[in-house]
């Protein structure tokens, strides 16, 4: 290694509830650095939340979907010999919040409704409630996991 490794950043939380993982997800959605873009469609979405589940409070459910989401273990390609296997791994805390933020922004922009925030607002509930197709990958993710198993004597 030549160089030191980079130093992680703070982030601070985010303006209107203090919280990191909101902060991480807005700065996730956020386009060519247009931030008060991103955070309204983040806090659109949480009232919209708040209005479809009437007794949740919107930042219980966005946790709850994102703790649903983040994967425990993953495949990882290595190659010993000739060939590719993949091999399980534990995910570390800080990717497994990136995934399900990934995961969820992404499958978010894949539905039909009308904006970006109904889109998360939709995103987050079915997530919430275990449904949905970022709940679904992070699903497939470990069923890999579980089929590669074999090859997890390769982990070094």
């Amino acid at each position: 290694m030549r160089k030191k490794a980079a130093s992680k950043r703070m982030i601070n939380g985010d303006s209107k509830y203090g919280d990191l993982l909101v902060a991480r997800f807005i700065n996730n959605v956020m386009k060519s650095g247009k931030k008060h873009l991103a955070e309204t469609l983040i806090y659109d979405s949480f009232t919209i939340i708040a209005e479809r589940s009437k007794s949740a409070n919107p930042l219980d459910v966005f946790k709850k979907a994102v703790h649903n989401v983040s994967p425990m273990i993953e495949v990882r390609a290595r190659r010993v010999g000739g060939a590719t296997y993949q091999v399980p791994t534990e995910v570390r805390p800080e990717r497994r919040t990136a995934l399900a933020i990934r995961w969820l922004i992404n499958y978010a922009k894949e539905r039909s409704d009308k904006s970006m925030s109904q889109k998360l607002a939709a995103e987050f509930l079915a997530a919430a409630n275990g449904e949905g197709n970022a709940v679904k990958k992070k699903e497939d993710t470990h069923r890999m996991a579980e089929a590669n198993k074999a090859f997890a004597h390769y982990k070094w």
